[in-house]
């Protein structure tokens, strides 16, 4: 059985990732930093927004895989996994606005849409499970 759903969603995931990374690797230059992220607010921003998504990433997809090849329903797991593509968009976007204290709004709209989604995951495989 093809995980459809997992490989559209790692695919995608993977797009932003290399996306993120480039920017990060264009930042280093830029401030001739390899290690660390010195003072630099923008290159924070990227090397967060790539560590981010690379930290939130996987255990998503697990999820995902988990849920589509215990035979989940295919629309609802297409539609939660578009939209944790949407928040990682959002949360990446949020990094790379500048803001003066509170989170920008895509940012905090990401990271909450992030949490939310994998507990909805996890909870609806748990519910599969029993």
């Amino acid at each position: 059985m093809p995980l459809t759903i997992t490989g559209f969603t790692a695919a995608a995931l993977a797009i932003l990732l290399v996306l993120l990374a480039l920017d990060t690797i264009r930042n280093r230059f830029r401030t001739r930093l390899p290690f660390g992220l010195g003072d630099d607010p923008s290159l924070t921003s990227a090397s967060r927004a790539h560590g981010n998504l690379a930290e939130n990433a996987p255990i998503a997809l697990i999820l995902i895989a988990l849920l589509e090849y215990g035979g989940a329903d295919r629309q609802i797991l297409t539609y939660v996994a578009a939209a944790f593509v949407l928040a990682r968009m959002l949360h990446a976007l949020g990094l790379y606005t500048p803001s003066k204290g509170t989170p920008p709004l895509p940012r905090a709209l990401g990271v909450i849409a992030t949490l939310l989604i994998q507990l909805g995951l996890a909870g609806w495989l748990v519910a599969r499970l029993l």
